[in-house]
């Protein structure tokens, strides 16, 4: 069954958030974002990320097929 992930109002997340929302940790979502390409957080000053909705709707799929389905990064 497919955990609901409830957000708040916000328009962007840090990636300490995200990680915190998805139970990921920062490092593994700065790997992830290396290995797919559609996973594109948005920069800004200091070069930190700032990920929207639609990312974390993509890393609870990658998550998902990693972890639960046991596919692999190649």
């Amino acid at each position: 069954m497919a955990k609901e992930i409830s957000f708040s109002d916000k328009k962007y997340y840090s990636i300490s958030e995200v990680s915190e929302i998805c139970s990921v940790k920062p490092h593994t979502l700065r790997f992830w974002e290396n290995e797919f390409k559609e996973l594109k957080p948005i920069t800004r000053k200091g070069n930190r990320r700032y990920y929207q909705k639609k990312d974390i709707e993509m890393i609870e799929k990658i998550k998902s097929l990693l972890y639960k389905e046991g596919l692999t990064i190649s």
